[in-house]
């Protein structure tokens, strides 16, 4: 009884957060940080919203890569990596870059 009683505060809780979440959308507010803690609080109970949570995840992390926002946010992407459990992409002072840090430094004028 328990259980059920928990599972369902958890499903008010997240489908809540995560309605509002998808509302903010279109209204003023951080959308893209409400959607994932709704999905977050969905997915201690559903695969489902892990699920989608996963893919939100990597295509952020996709997005930050294609961005490089690494290199913006040097303290923020170490923790980040920390957190993940790797080690971030650091080149050596002796090694090239990668070619598309390159480019980026070239559209910006560097």
């Amino acid at each position: 009884m328990l259980r059920y009683a928990k599972r369902v505060i958890t499903v008010i809780i997240g489908m809540t957060v995560l309605l509002f979440g998808i509302a903010l959308l279109v209204l003023p507010g951080p959308a893209f940080i409400v959607i994932p803690i709704g999905l977050a609080i969905l997915a201690t109970e559903f695969a489902w919203a892990r699920r989608s949570l996963r893919i939100i995840r990597e295509s952020a992390e996709k997005g930050v890569e294609k961005l490089n926002l690494g290199v913006l946010f040097p303290k923020l992407t170490a923790l980040w990596m920390k957190l993940r459990g790797s080690s971030p992409r650091k080149s050596e002072p002796g090694q090239p870059r990668p070619a598309s840090d390159q480019s980026n430094n070239r559209e910006l004028g560097s």
